[in-house]
Protein backbone atom coordinates (compact mmCIF):
# COMPACT_ATOMS: atom_id res chain seq x y z
CA UNK A 1 0.00 0.00 0.00
CA UNK A 2 1.11 3.57 -0.47
CA UNK A 3 0.79 6.44 2.34
CA UNK A 4 -1.39 9.83 1.36
CA UNK A 5 -0.50 12.92 3.34
CA UNK A 6 -3.45 15.64 3.00
CA UNK A 7 -5.64 12.93 1.24
CA UNK A 8 -8.85 14.69 2.42
CA UNK A 9 -8.14 17.91 0.55
CA UNK A 10 -8.65 18.93 -3.10
CA UNK A 11 -6.31 17.23 -4.99
CA UNK A 12 -5.42 14.40 -2.50
CA UNK A 13 -8.92 13.44 -2.52
CA UNK A 14 -8.89 13.20 -6.52
CA UNK A 15 -6.25 11.43 -6.09
CA UNK A 16 -6.58 8.80 -3.66
CA UNK A 17 -10.26 8.12 -5.44
CA UNK A 18 -8.71 7.46 -8.89
CA UNK A 19 -5.48 5.59 -7.09
CA UNK A 20 -8.13 2.91 -6.02
CA UNK A 21 -10.09 2.90 -9.41
CA UNK A 22 -6.87 2.69 -11.32
CA UNK A 23 -5.05 0.55 -9.37
CA UNK A 24 -6.77 -1.51 -6.58
CA UNK A 25 -3.80 -0.81 -4.20
CA UNK A 26 -4.28 0.45 -0.74
CA UNK A 27 -3.71 3.58 0.80
CA UNK A 28 -3.56 5.03 4.59
CA UNK A 29 -5.03 8.74 3.96
CA UNK A 30 -3.58 10.92 6.50
CA UNK A 31 -5.08 14.61 7.02
CA UNK A 32 -5.27 16.91 10.00
CA UNK A 33 -8.45 17.85 8.62
CA UNK A 34 -7.94 21.91 8.40
CA UNK A 35 -10.69 24.01 7.04
CA UNK A 36 -9.77 22.72 3.37
CA UNK A 37 -9.82 18.84 4.02
CA UNK A 38 -12.73 17.07 3.75
CA UNK A 39 -13.61 13.66 5.19
CA UNK A 40 -16.51 13.97 2.62
CA UNK A 41 -14.36 14.13 -0.16
CA UNK A 42 -13.74 10.16 0.61
CA UNK A 43 -17.41 9.15 1.17
CA UNK A 44 -17.38 7.01 -1.37
CA UNK A 45 -14.84 4.70 0.59
CA UNK A 46 -16.60 4.16 3.44
CA UNK A 47 -16.29 0.20 3.91
CA UNK A 48 -13.74 0.08 1.09
CA UNK A 49 -10.88 -2.60 2.97
CA UNK A 50 -8.38 -0.79 0.96
CA UNK A 51 -8.65 2.32 2.11
CA UNK A 52 -7.46 3.73 5.84
CA UNK A 53 -8.14 7.21 7.75
CA UNK A 54 -5.94 8.38 10.22
CA UNK A 55 -6.45 12.47 11.39
CA UNK A 56 -3.26 13.65 12.50
CA UNK A 57 -0.46 16.08 11.68
CA UNK A 58 2.57 15.38 9.57
CA UNK A 59 4.38 17.28 12.32
CA UNK A 60 3.69 14.67 14.69
CA UNK A 61 6.52 12.36 14.29
CA UNK A 62 5.65 9.67 17.35
CA UNK A 63 1.92 9.25 14.31
CA UNK A 64 4.55 8.97 11.43
CA UNK A 65 6.54 6.63 13.11
CA UNK A 66 4.05 4.53 14.15
CA UNK A 67 2.17 4.80 10.94
CA UNK A 68 4.95 3.42 8.66
CA UNK A 69 5.89 0.93 11.18
CA UNK A 70 2.27 -0.82 11.52
CA UNK A 71 0.96 -0.26 7.79
CA UNK A 72 4.60 -0.81 5.89
CA UNK A 73 3.82 1.59 3.09
CA UNK A 74 6.10 0.86 -0.35
CA UNK A 75 5.51 4.69 -1.03
CA UNK A 76 4.59 8.14 0.21
CA UNK A 77 2.49 10.79 -1.47
CA UNK A 78 2.96 13.75 0.08
CA UNK A 79 -0.12 16.32 -0.66
CA UNK A 80 -0.22 18.07 2.68
CA UNK A 81 0.11 21.68 2.75
CA UNK A 82 -1.32 25.13 3.43
CA UNK A 83 -1.87 26.37 -0.05
CA UNK A 84 -3.61 29.54 -0.74
CA UNK A 85 -1.98 32.43 -0.97
CA UNK A 86 -4.21 35.36 -0.02
CA UNK A 87 -4.71 33.12 3.50
CA UNK A 88 -0.53 33.07 3.79
CA UNK A 89 -0.20 37.29 2.89
CA UNK A 90 -2.85 37.55 6.27
CA UNK A 91 -1.20 34.32 8.43
CA UNK A 92 2.32 33.08 7.05
CA UNK A 93 2.69 31.17 10.32
CA UNK A 94 0.72 28.12 9.76
CA UNK A 95 2.16 27.62 6.13
CA UNK A 96 5.81 28.03 7.91
CA UNK A 97 4.62 24.87 10.36
CA UNK A 98 2.92 22.66 7.84
CA UNK A 99 4.90 23.24 4.42
CA UNK A 100 8.19 23.62 5.82
CA UNK A 101 8.62 22.27 9.69
CA UNK A 102 5.77 19.20 8.66
CA UNK A 103 7.92 18.87 5.24
CA UNK A 104 10.62 18.67 7.67
CA UNK A 105 9.43 16.15 10.31
CA UNK A 106 7.87 13.98 7.38
CA UNK A 107 11.09 12.82 5.38
CA UNK A 108 13.15 12.56 8.83
CA UNK A 109 10.08 9.80 9.76
CA UNK A 110 10.59 8.40 5.92
CA UNK A 111 14.64 8.55 6.14
CA UNK A 112 14.28 6.63 9.20
CA UNK A 113 11.82 4.29 8.07
CA UNK A 114 13.66 3.72 4.67
CA UNK A 115 17.35 2.70 6.06
CA UNK A 116 15.63 0.08 8.28
CA UNK A 117 14.10 -1.72 5.18
CA UNK A 118 15.15 -5.02 3.71
CA UNK A 119 17.30 -4.12 0.47
CA UNK A 120 14.38 -5.11 -1.92
CA UNK A 121 12.03 -3.14 -0.12
CA UNK A 122 14.49 -0.43 0.03
CA UNK A 123 15.68 -0.15 -3.34
CA UNK A 124 11.55 0.22 -4.75
CA UNK A 125 10.51 2.45 -1.78
CA UNK A 126 9.48 6.37 -3.52
CA UNK A 127 8.80 9.80 -1.19
CA UNK A 128 6.73 11.74 -4.02
CA UNK A 129 6.83 15.66 -3.19
CA UNK A 130 3.90 17.30 -4.33
CA UNK A 131 4.69 20.85 -5.20
CA UNK A 132 3.53 23.82 -7.09
CA UNK A 133 4.70 26.36 -10.42
CA UNK A 134 4.57 29.32 -7.64
CA UNK A 135 7.92 28.39 -6.41
CA UNK A 136 9.28 29.53 -9.84
CA UNK A 137 8.21 33.34 -9.22
CA UNK A 138 6.34 35.36 -11.75
CA UNK A 139 6.96 35.85 -15.78
CA UNK A 140 6.91 38.54 -18.21
CA UNK A 141 4.48 37.70 -21.16
CA UNK A 142 7.46 36.87 -23.16
CA UNK A 143 9.31 35.03 -21.39
CA UNK A 144 9.76 31.51 -21.93
CA UNK A 145 7.77 29.12 -19.59
CA UNK A 146 9.26 27.31 -16.41
CA UNK A 147 11.35 24.25 -16.60
CA UNK A 148 12.62 22.38 -14.16
CA UNK A 149 16.08 24.31 -14.53
CA UNK A 150 14.73 27.92 -13.23
CA UNK A 151 15.89 28.92 -10.42
CA UNK A 152 13.04 29.27 -7.49
CA UNK A 153 12.44 32.52 -6.73
CA UNK A 154 8.74 32.96 -4.42
CA UNK A 155 7.17 35.64 -4.07
CA UNK A 156 4.25 35.13 -1.63
CA UNK A 157 4.91 33.15 2.01
CA UNK A 158 2.85 30.47 0.39
CA UNK A 159 5.27 29.96 -2.34
CA UNK A 160 8.49 30.52 -0.12
CA UNK A 161 7.41 27.74 1.99
CA UNK A 162 6.68 26.02 -0.95
CA UNK A 163 10.54 26.45 -2.29
CA UNK A 164 11.77 25.59 1.23
CA UNK A 165 9.82 22.15 1.39
CA UNK A 166 11.34 21.85 -2.54
CA UNK A 167 14.58 22.05 -1.24
CA UNK A 168 14.28 20.03 1.48
CA UNK A 169 13.18 17.65 -0.29
CA UNK A 170 16.20 17.51 -2.30
CA UNK A 171 18.59 18.01 0.08
CA UNK A 172 17.53 14.52 1.66
CA UNK A 173 18.38 12.33 -1.35
CA UNK A 174 21.87 14.29 -1.97
CA UNK A 175 22.59 13.79 1.44
CA UNK A 176 21.01 10.57 2.36
CA UNK A 177 19.92 8.81 -0.43
CA UNK A 178 16.57 9.32 0.05
CA UNK A 179 14.50 8.11 -3.06
CA UNK A 180 12.38 11.27 -4.02
CA UNK A 181 10.66 12.64 -6.93
CA UNK A 182 9.22 16.00 -6.80
CA UNK A 183 6.24 17.47 -8.72
CA UNK A 184 5.99 21.19 -9.67
CA UNK A 185 2.06 21.45 -10.95
CA UNK A 186 0.11 24.79 -12.80
CA UNK A 187 -2.86 25.77 -11.32
CA UNK A 188 -5.36 23.16 -10.76
CA UNK A 189 -8.92 22.84 -10.99
CA UNK A 190 -12.18 20.36 -11.06
CA UNK A 191 -14.27 18.78 -8.12
CA UNK A 192 -14.18 19.18 -4.82
CA UNK A 193 -12.36 22.33 -5.22
CA UNK A 194 -12.78 24.14 -1.99
CA UNK A 195 -14.37 27.17 -3.09
CA UNK A 196 -11.91 30.03 -2.11
CA UNK A 197 -9.75 29.34 -5.48
CA UNK A 198 -11.30 31.31 -8.79
CA UNK A 199 -13.18 28.86 -10.28
CA UNK A 200 -15.28 27.24 -8.03
CA UNK A 201 -15.82 30.42 -6.05
CA UNK A 202 -16.91 31.97 -9.33
CA UNK A 203 -19.63 28.87 -9.82
CA UNK A 204 -20.79 29.02 -6.10
CA UNK A 205 -21.06 33.29 -6.12
CA UNK A 206 -22.29 33.08 -9.76
CA UNK A 207 -25.43 30.73 -8.73
CA UNK A 208 -26.08 32.69 -5.63
CA UNK A 209 -26.28 35.59 -7.20
CA UNK A 210 -23.29 37.39 -5.89
CA UNK A 211 -20.93 39.31 -7.33
CA UNK A 212 -17.82 37.76 -8.71
CA UNK A 213 -14.74 39.14 -7.38
CA UNK A 214 -11.34 39.90 -9.68
CA UNK A 215 -8.29 41.15 -8.69
CA UNK A 216 -7.35 44.31 -10.36
CA UNK A 217 -7.21 44.20 -14.33
CA UNK A 218 -7.86 40.22 -14.17
CA UNK A 219 -5.06 40.06 -16.64
CA UNK A 220 -3.23 37.51 -14.49
CA UNK A 221 -1.81 34.48 -16.52
CA UNK A 222 -2.38 31.02 -15.64
CA UNK A 223 -1.61 27.52 -16.82
CA UNK A 224 -4.72 25.37 -15.98
CA UNK A 225 -4.60 21.41 -15.47
CA UNK A 226 -7.47 19.15 -14.57
CA UNK A 227 -7.11 17.66 -11.50
CA UNK A 228 -7.93 14.25 -13.48
CA UNK A 229 -4.85 14.79 -15.46
CA UNK A 230 -2.71 16.06 -12.29
CA UNK A 231 -3.43 12.61 -10.85
CA UNK A 232 -3.03 10.71 -13.90
CA UNK A 233 0.76 12.38 -14.24
CA UNK A 234 1.41 11.67 -10.51
CA UNK A 235 1.13 7.62 -11.00
CA UNK A 236 3.26 7.85 -13.74
CA UNK A 237 6.05 9.88 -12.02
CA UNK A 238 5.08 7.58 -8.99
CA UNK A 239 5.85 4.53 -11.27
CA UNK A 240 8.77 5.71 -14.19
CA UNK A 241 10.09 8.30 -12.46
CA UNK A 242 13.97 8.62 -11.36
CA UNK A 243 14.65 9.01 -7.91
CA UNK A 244 16.11 12.74 -7.33
CA UNK A 245 14.22 14.06 -10.46
CA UNK A 246 11.95 16.88 -10.62
CA UNK A 247 9.16 16.72 -13.38
CA UNK A 248 7.02 20.24 -14.02
CA UNK A 249 3.52 19.23 -14.69
CA UNK A 250 0.85 21.42 -16.86
CA UNK A 251 -2.22 21.77 -18.77
CA UNK A 252 -0.68 23.52 -21.52
CA UNK A 253 -3.83 25.94 -20.78
CA UNK A 254 -2.23 29.46 -20.60
CA UNK A 255 -5.23 32.29 -19.98
CA UNK A 256 -5.97 35.02 -18.05
CA UNK A 257 -8.31 35.02 -15.05
CA UNK A 258 -10.68 37.28 -16.76
CA UNK A 259 -11.01 34.94 -19.40
CA UNK A 260 -11.27 32.36 -17.07
CA UNK A 261 -14.54 34.22 -15.56
CA UNK A 262 -16.31 34.77 -18.79
CA UNK A 263 -16.22 31.45 -19.93
CA UNK A 264 -17.43 30.02 -16.49
CA UNK A 265 -20.30 32.83 -16.68
CA UNK A 266 -20.99 31.60 -20.32
CA UNK A 267 -20.86 27.93 -19.48
CA UNK A 268 -23.54 28.71 -16.78
CA UNK A 269 -25.75 30.63 -19.25
CA UNK A 270 -25.88 27.52 -20.99
CA UNK A 271 -26.27 25.08 -18.42
CA UNK A 272 -28.01 26.48 -16.03
CA UNK A 273 -29.58 30.64 -17.26
CA UNK A 274 -30.32 33.27 -14.29
CA UNK A 275 -34.07 33.27 -13.69
CA UNK A 276 -33.81 36.72 -14.96
CA UNK A 277 -32.63 36.09 -18.18
CA UNK A 278 -29.38 38.38 -17.42
CA UNK A 279 -26.12 37.23 -18.25
CA UNK A 280 -24.20 35.80 -15.30
CA UNK A 281 -21.23 38.26 -16.67
CA UNK A 282 -23.19 41.50 -14.92
CA UNK A 283 -21.85 39.92 -11.82
CA UNK A 284 -18.39 40.60 -12.48
CA UNK A 285 -16.50 43.14 -10.02
CA UNK A 286 -12.78 43.74 -10.20
CA UNK A 287 -11.57 44.40 -6.68
CA UNK A 288 -7.89 45.73 -5.64
CA UNK A 289 -4.82 43.54 -6.52
CA UNK A 290 -3.60 41.46 -3.97
CA UNK A 291 0.12 42.39 -2.52
CA UNK A 292 2.63 40.87 -4.59
CA UNK A 293 0.35 39.34 -6.99
CA UNK A 294 2.88 37.24 -9.72
CA UNK A 295 1.67 38.71 -13.44
CA UNK A 296 2.35 35.22 -15.22
CA UNK A 297 3.05 31.48 -14.57
CA UNK A 298 3.53 29.27 -17.59
CA UNK A 299 4.47 25.87 -17.14
CA UNK A 300 7.02 23.75 -19.76
CA UNK A 301 6.09 20.08 -19.36
CA UNK A 302 8.11 18.84 -22.27
CA UNK A 303 10.48 16.71 -19.49
CA UNK A 304 7.50 14.39 -18.32
CA UNK A 305 6.04 14.37 -22.15
CA UNK A 306 9.86 12.87 -23.31
CA UNK A 307 10.54 10.38 -20.73
CA UNK A 308 7.53 9.11 -18.98
CA UNK A 309 4.81 9.63 -22.11
CA UNK A 310 2.37 12.02 -20.06
CA UNK A 311 0.27 14.55 -21.21
CA UNK A 312 -2.75 15.91 -20.77
CA UNK A 313 -5.90 14.39 -21.63
CA UNK A 314 -8.16 17.23 -21.42
CA UNK A 315 -8.44 20.41 -22.82
CA UNK A 316 -9.54 23.69 -20.56
CA UNK A 317 -12.89 23.29 -22.65
CA UNK A 318 -13.33 19.99 -21.45
CA UNK A 319 -12.16 20.01 -18.14
CA UNK A 320 -13.89 23.31 -17.40
CA UNK A 321 -17.78 21.91 -18.68
CA UNK A 322 -17.01 18.43 -16.47
CA UNK A 323 -16.12 20.79 -13.27
CA UNK A 324 -19.15 23.44 -13.49
CA UNK A 325 -21.09 20.11 -14.61
CA UNK A 326 -19.75 18.38 -11.04
CA UNK A 327 -20.77 21.97 -8.97
CA UNK A 328 -24.35 21.38 -10.21
CA UNK A 329 -24.63 18.44 -9.58
CA UNK A 330 -23.61 18.91 -5.92
CA UNK A 331 -24.99 21.81 -4.14
CA UNK A 332 -25.13 19.49 -1.08
CA UNK A 333 -21.43 19.23 -0.84
CA UNK A 334 -20.97 23.06 -1.87
CA UNK A 335 -23.92 23.90 1.41
CA UNK A 336 -21.61 21.58 3.65
CA UNK A 337 -18.35 23.50 3.10
CA UNK A 338 -19.47 27.31 3.44
CA UNK A 339 -19.45 27.46 7.01
CA UNK A 340 -19.92 30.71 8.84
CA UNK A 341 -15.80 30.99 9.01
CA UNK A 342 -15.65 30.53 5.21
CA UNK A 343 -18.22 33.25 4.69
CA UNK A 344 -16.36 35.61 6.55
CA UNK A 345 -13.30 34.79 4.94
CA UNK A 346 -14.54 35.35 1.83
CA UNK A 347 -15.94 38.78 2.76
CA UNK A 348 -12.73 40.04 4.60
CA UNK A 349 -10.71 39.14 1.25
CA UNK A 350 -12.82 40.66 -1.30
CA UNK A 351 -14.09 43.68 -0.50
CA UNK A 352 -14.69 45.65 -3.36
CA UNK A 353 -12.07 48.34 -4.07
Amino acid sequence: MILVTGGAGFIGANFILDWLAQTGEGVVTLDKLTYAGNLHNLDRLQGDARHVFVHGDIADRALLERLLAEHQPRAIVHFAAESHVDRSIHGPEDFIQTNVVGTFRLLEAARQYWQALPAPEKEAFRFLHVSTDEVYGTLSPTDPAFTEQHNTLPNSPYSASKAASDHLVRAWHHTYGLPVLTTNCSNNYGPLQFPEKLIPLVIVNALAGKDLPIYGDGQQVRDWLYVGDHCGAIRRVLEAGRPGETYNIGGHNEMTNLRIVQGICALLGELRPRADGRPYASQITHVKDRPGHDRRYAIDAGKIERELGWRPAETFDTGIRKTVQWYLDHPEWVAQVQSGAYREWVAQQYATA
